[in-house]
């Protein structure tokens, strides 16, 4: 086992999410509050409150609709710290989504975030999230870059669990090939996190924040090569077992036990490629050998590939195909399919005919059939006469015997029927909403529409500093309700629901004093169903929700515990 290198903790800065500069208390890199009460795209966190510290340049008061150059038009603050804020915006020129990072022109590190931009957009790789602008304006520098909706952060790729070797494999060799191709132009990234790689839904994996996120945040390192290379193998070992390589937890995944030191992933975790395990000691673990072999340690992104490229290519994994059944062979064959055909000059000899049926046995069996035919007919002669009788007979004896058995069958089951929705209100005890303007859209009938929670930096519990979040619907009149499906917008470990049968839309009643329509239930999909033992009279139901998965950074919020509902529907 290996000693841990003091340059894997500079990169990961002992937390992995907190920068150099930053205080305790400040908010992640991420977006993310360190505490679980507070969330990233608060009202606190888009500018309405909290005061910067003394010393620091203020940030610029902009908020949601704010225009840039006349083009590029503010909708969500995603990220507030040290002076700075990250923005998802709309290009009107080109009608795209962008990001945008802001700060004020006065700010110490603004000049540095104006050259780090300027020499990331020279680059021109297309593996990393492309600089499309970088602009000193008003008394504001900001810096215009990609925003790939399709794209998914490897922090949400792990969170459900490791990755499939495969696709670990191109996660490092892509990352560690566009990494070399970076330092060979003088460019360091310094804040490689799983929040700054990305995986596109061609498979592809990107890098965002070269150089500039570092500069944000006034990071820098002596040894730029190492801490990059040392930031790849924390990727590749987070990648493959789940786990941090440091001690304190970080990113939704939990550091390895205190006291140990760095193990190998083949150690913490069963079934890890042997090949990709050493790779990741040989990037974590600089001050000597590996834990396994007396490799050399690789040093800079340029050796991690070369390494890759000795080790032997990793394929993946074949596509799942179902064999076609057999060929089923009958005994008659029509035309000459399936047969071999003659060769020429060779005559080929005739099958014989079967003897027709002159035997003894042949005609007994010729008066066999002739009686069963004679049966037959006789028969249905019977059964269409009785027929004609039948319907001769008065009307009022049909209709008695259908309705007898259509009660006889009613009583037996009751047809579950759905149960129209007319209005819903955000329930909110704590008086802190979530998202009240949008509960409309949980029962629109659209999909892809959703009412969202804030994120969170602890789960999937949200208690004790968040009792749950939920909406009230209202049913127009009193149901009876027995069951609800409601869809979800974010997969993962865990969503847990419960229903509840309220006495209005407000917010003000507590929920110890409603009843409970069904118990707690728990999905690690994207649909949720509720079913309650007994059906529940009542006008207004509540769908509270107790536990949220942890999901990457989306166009709307930051990586946490968070939840969306898409759609509700209730059945009685």
């Amino acid at each position: 086992m290996a000693e841990r290198s003091t340059a894997a903790v500079d990169v990961a800065d002992n937390s992995g999410d907190e920068p150099l500069t930053a205080k305790a208390d400040q908010t992640t890199s991420d977006g993310v509050a360190l505490n679980r009460e507070r969330e990233t795209d608060s009202e606190e966190a888009q500018g309405s409150g909290g005061t910067e510290g003394p010393g620091k340049a203020s940030p610029p008061e902009l908020h949601s609709g704010h225009k840039l150059a006349r083009r590029y038009r503010l909708e969500e603050c995603v990220t507030r710290l040290d002076g700075f804020s990250s923005w998802r915006a709309m290009d009107e020129k080109l009608r795209r989504a962008v990001g945008v990072h802001l700060l004020p022109a006065d700010h110490p590190r603004a000049r540095s975030v104006l050259a780090a931009a300027r020499s990331s957009a020279l680059l021109g790789d297309p593996r990393f999230v492309q600089v499309l602008d970088a602009v000193e304006e008003n008394d504001l520098v900001y810096v215009v870059h990609e925003w790939l909706p399709d794209a998914t952060e490897l922090t949400a790729l792990i969170a459900s669990g490791p990755l499939e070797v495969h696709e670990a494999y191109q996660m490092v060799s892509q990352v560690s090939g566009a990494m070399a191709a970076a330092h060979r132009e003088g460019l360091a990234h310094l804040k490689l996190t799983p929040g700054a790689v990305l995986r596109t839904s061609s498979g592809q994996w990107r890098i965002r924040g070269l150089a500039v996120n570092a500069a944000l945040r006034g990071i820098t390192s002596e040894t730029p090569q190492r801490t990059d290379t040392e930031a790849i193998g924390a990727l590749l070992y987070a990648a493959l077992t789940q786990r941090w390589p440091y001690e304190n937890d970080a990113y939704g995944l939990s550091g390895l036990p205190k006291g140990v030191g760095l193990i190998a992933p083949d150690q913490v975790r069963a079934g890890v490629h042997r090949g990709l395990s050493e790779l990741a000691m040989r990037a974590l673990a600089n001050d000597g050998a590996t834990a396994s072999r007396n490799e050399s340690p690789c040093t800079t992104p340029e050796e991690l590939v070369k390494a890759i490229g000795e080790m032997p290519r990793i394929r993946p994994p074949e596509p799942a195909f179902t064999a076609p059944p057999e060929y089923q062979r009958t005994t008659y064959q029509q035309g000459t399919y399936g047969r071999q055909s003659p060769r020429p000059g060779v005559t080929q000899p005739l099958p014989t005919p079967p003897p027709p049926l002159q035997s003894r046995t042949g005609t007994a069996l010729k008066w066999a059939v002739s009686a069963l035919l004679i049966a037959a007919l006789g028969l249905g002669s019977w059964q269409l006469a009785d027929a004609l009788m039948d319907h001769g007979k008065p009307d009022d004896t049909k209709k008695t015997q259908t309705t007898d058995g259509n009660e006889k069958s009613g009583d037996k089951s009751k047809p579950v029927r759905p149960i129209a929705i007319k209005g819903a209100q955000e329930y909110y005890p704590d008086g802190k909403p979530q998202h009240p303007a949008d509960v409309g859209l949980t029962y629109d009938g659209d999909s892809s529409t959703y009412w969202r929670t804030y994120s969170y930096s602890g789960g999937p519990t949200l208690a004790p500093f968040k009792e749950g979040v939920g909406v009230v619907y209202d049913l127009g009149s009193t149901q009876s309700v027995s069951a609800a499906s409601i869809g979800l917008n974010y997969g993962g470990n865990r969503t847990t629901a419960s229903l509840y049968a309220a006495d209005s839309m407000s917010s003000s009643t507590p929920i110890g004093s409603m009843k409970k329509i069904t118990d707690p239930a728990a999905t690690s999909g994207r649909l949720l169903k509720l079913s309650a033992a007994k059906p529940v009279e009542t006008r207004y139901v509540l769908v509270w929700i107790t536990a949220a998965p942890y999901s990457g950074k989306d166009q709307y919020s930051g990586a946490g515990y968070k939840q969306g509902i898409t759609d509700v529907k209730f059945s009685g």
